[in-house]
Order: C-alpha cells, then sequence, then structure tokens
C-alpha cells in the first residue's frame, strides 16, 4: 500500500473519529499553548530584563543610603530604564549621603565619572492639565557624560542651566499631550524651560542646585551616587566596589562591617540573580505545562486502543483484501501522529494567542501601577518574544508524541489475525 494511501486513510479515521478523540485533542492544546506562552513570555522577559539593565551601563555603580536596598522605587520606567532604591532600609533612621562621600569616593582608582543626585517627587503643570511627576536633580557637568539615556531632540543640561529641564519621550506624548522643545512648564510653582526630550522615559531631570532650591533648601545629601568605571571587568568591578566600601566605611565612622549604612549596587550581579530567578521559574512551570503533555500522550494511547478494538472488524476486512502487517501499522501510527500534529498546530497558535494577552495585560497593569515591586515585575511581562523555532520544535515535538503514543496500539493492530478479526464482535 502506498504511503499517500496511509495517509488518506488514516485522515479519515481522525476526521469520522468520536469525541474522546477531540477531547484528546484539545488536551495536546492545552498543554502545548502553555509551554509556547511560558516559554515565550520568559524569552521576552529576559530581554526586557537585559534591555533596562543594559540601558543602565555595566559600567556603572550606584550607592546608595541605608544597609538594605533592593530593586523597588520607581521600578522600570517607560522605555525600561530601571532605579536602584526605593526599598526601606533595615534601620529606622538612614545617614544619608553628602558632599563628603563624593569627594571621598573620588579618590578610589579606576574611577571615569561621578555623579551625585538627589530625587523626588512634584506635582508638574502644563496648560491645564497637572501630575505628579518624578524629578532628579543631577550634576550638569558629568550628567551627559554618565547617562545611558539618549535624547530624541533637543540637549543635555549645560552648567549655564538654571531653571531649565530635560524629561522623557513618555512623559512629553503621553502624560502631557504635545510638549516640545521651548516649552513651558512648572514644577512646584516654579517655571522651568523644556531644553531636551529623551527617547524614553517618564522622569524629570533639573540641575541639582535648583531641584535643591525646590525640594530641599540648604540641603548638601545626595539621594544616591553613580559611578562610571573605566575597567568594567568582573575582577576591576569587584576591586573597585571593595575600596569604595572602605573609604565610605572610613569617611563615615564605620568600623565594623555589620554597622554599614549604605549599600553599593552592581548592575552585572543584579541581572544574574535575577536571570537565574527567571530561569528557575520557566523550568518550573514548564514542569507544570510539560505534565499537560503526559496527560495527553496517555489520552492519545487511550484513543488509539479504543480505536483498534472498534475498527477490529475494519482491520480483518483490510488484510483479508491483501492489506500487510506494514500496511496496518503505518495507518494507525500515522492516525496517532496526525492525532499529535492537529494538537500541536492548534496549540502553537493558541500559545501564541495567549502570549498576547498576558503581555496586553501586564502592560496595563504597570501603567496603573506608578511604583514599587508590582511595578518592576509588571513591566517585565510587557512583553513577549515568539521564536519560530519553538513553534516548529513544539508541533514535530507534538507529532512525536502522538506517534510514540500510538506505537503499541498500532503494533497490536498489525499483528491481529484477519480470522479473528473478522469474527470479532
Amino acid at each position: 500500500m502506498k504511503i499517500k494511501k496511509s495517509v488518506h486513510l488514516a485522515w479519515n479515521i481522525l476526521i469520522h473519529s468520536k469525541i474522546r478523540s477531540w477531547l484528546t485533542i484539545i488536551g495536546i492544546i492545552i498543554g502545548i499553548a502553555s509551554v509556547v506562552a511560558i516559554l515565550s513570555i520568559s524569552s521576552g522577559a529576559e530581554k526586557q530584563l537585559s534591555s533596562s539593565l543594559g540601558k543602565l551601563g555595566a559600567d556603572i555603580i550606584t550607592i546608595t543610603p541605608g544597609a538594605s536596598r533592593a530593586i523597588g522605587g520607581t521600578g522600570f520606567q517607560g522605555g525600561g530604564n530601571i532605579a536602584f532604591g526605593g526599598v526601606s532600609p533595615s534601620t529606622t533612621t538612614t545617614k544619608n549621603l553628602t558632599s563628603k562621600d563624593l569627594d571621598a569616593i573620588k579618590s578610589v582608582s579606576n574611577i571615569k565619572y561621578i555623579l551625585g543626585e538627589i530625587s523626588d517627587r512634584g506635582t508638574m503643570g502644563y496648560l491645564s492639565k497637572s501630575s505628579t511627576v518624578s524629578v532628579t536633580g543631577v550634576d550638569s557637568t558629568v550628567w551627559k557624560e554618565i547617562t545611558t539615556d539618549t535624547l530624541s531632540s533637543g540637549r543635555f543640561l549645560t552648567t549655564s542651566d538654571t531653571y531649565s529641564i530635560v524629561i522623557g519621550s513618555n512623559l512629553a506624548n503621553s502624560v502631557f499631550s504635545g510638549i516640545s522643545l521651548n516649552s513651558k512648564v512648572t514644577i512646584e510653582g516654579k517655571v522651568f524651560k523644556v531644553v531636551g526630550i529623551l527617547s524614553s522615559g517618564n522622569s524629570v531631570y533639573m540641575p541639582i542646585n535648583t531641584a535643591r532650591e525646590v525640594f530641599s533648601p540648604g540641603s548638601d545629601n545626595y539621594d544616591s551616587i553613580q559611578v562610571k568605571i573605566t575597567d568594567d571587568s568582573t575582577n576591576a568591578t569587584n576591586k573597585t566596589i571593595t575600596e569604595m566600601t572602605k573609604v565610605l566605611m572610613m569617611e563615615r565612622g564605620i568600623l565594623q562591617q555589620k554597622n554599614v549604612d549604605f549599600s553599593i549596587s552592581n548592575p552585572a550581579e543584579i541581572q544574574s540573580t535575577v536571570s537565574s530567578t527567571l530561569d528557575t521559574i520557566s523550568i518550573f512551570l514548564g514542569a507544570i505545562a510539560a505534565i499537560s503533555l503526559i496527560v495527553g500522550a496517555i489520552g492519545i494511547a487511550n484513543t488509539m486502543f479504543t480505536s483498534v478494538l472498534e475498527k477490529t472488524r475494519e482491520i480483518g476486512i483490510m488484510k483479508a483484501i491483501g492489506a500487510k502487517n506494514r500496511d496496518v501499522l503505518s495507518i494507525f501510527l500515522i492516525n496517532s501522529g496526525m492525532i499529535g500534529m492537529v494538537g500541536g498546530i492548534g496549540g502553537a497558535l493558541l500559545g501564541v494567542v495567549a502570549s498576547g494577552l498576558i503581555s496586553s495585560l501586564a502592560t496595563s497593569s504597570s501603567s496603573t501601577t506608578t511604583q514599587g515591586a508590582g511595578n518592576m515585575l509588571g513591566s517585565l511581562f510587557t512583553s513577549t518574544s515568539i521564536n519560530p523555532w519553538l513553534l516548529i520544535g513544539v508541533v514535530a515535538f507534538s507529532v512525536l508524541i502522538g506517534m510514540a503514543a500510538g506505537a503499541i496500539p498500532a503494533y497490536r493492530a498489525s499483528k491481529l489475525s484477519p480470522i479473528e478479526a473478522l469474527r470479532y464482535e
């Protein structure tokens, strides 16, 4: 019997199968869809994380006050910028970073640029609309050298700027529709001129002296200090962090490591930790999805055994008119493979749709959560990455599962005696 004829007969068996066959196919679809959605969302989250931490810069080290600091605060914003800090320190009182700390850090080797920042939230108004925005005060002399943000229009802040600001494009185009270069806006009642618009983000940047005048008059504290290093290799970075820790402990009069009241964040270590966590979650969720595939394979085997019993007389007739064992084997093996193929294709399509829906829901959730871990985690899943090879692979895997599950029933069908099969009721 030609293979074309075997495929045709196997397809007819599938088309005219009873409802249990289609229930088995639905089980395969759910399992494959779960695998595709989980892997696609995980891949998208990893790319989002890499992009966000990449924008921060592997050569940027951040120092924040407080001994217990973590990723948090404003989290991911706009195009994926990540902010450190925002989680309350473990001690009830926090000694702020000062200009003396900044000067002490300058003595450490391997430092190219150093930038002190202050952060606050204030009311920004433009025309008839107002909104609470995140404001960062920066040293205009080095900010453009250390920032990884890029401009979509305008320029960075200069030493001659006072009441000038640079804002994120999301703030200019979404929160406030229509802000352009040289527009006048108000922040905490003071008028500022927009001199630059970044490619992404929701933040406002202004000269640090102006920010202190607006938010904390008379203070010389910093909410964070960013250090750009010359050599960002692992060994050099670790050595630099060790040196900074020593000079800061000395400057702040700290004798024991347990009394350290500041934190130094290494983006490379954070990326490694979060990536490892994402991998663990993906494996766990993937294992759950794999259970669906196993259940589906058992369903295929059950369906094929039942199909062989139901078609015993037909098998006897086929053998009586000349069909060989290998012909019967190929028909039922192809039939089980088709069950897996239909389930695999359906699951791949459903998985693509599901990952898109999850991404849309995460985007909506992160847009309504302005700060905290919820925004960070939500932003991780705002993108999905569909790999064509993944779709091809899961369909092929589904076909293999189907054929493997149907192998024994198909073999038993091929070994049926024609006489016994014709006598079967």
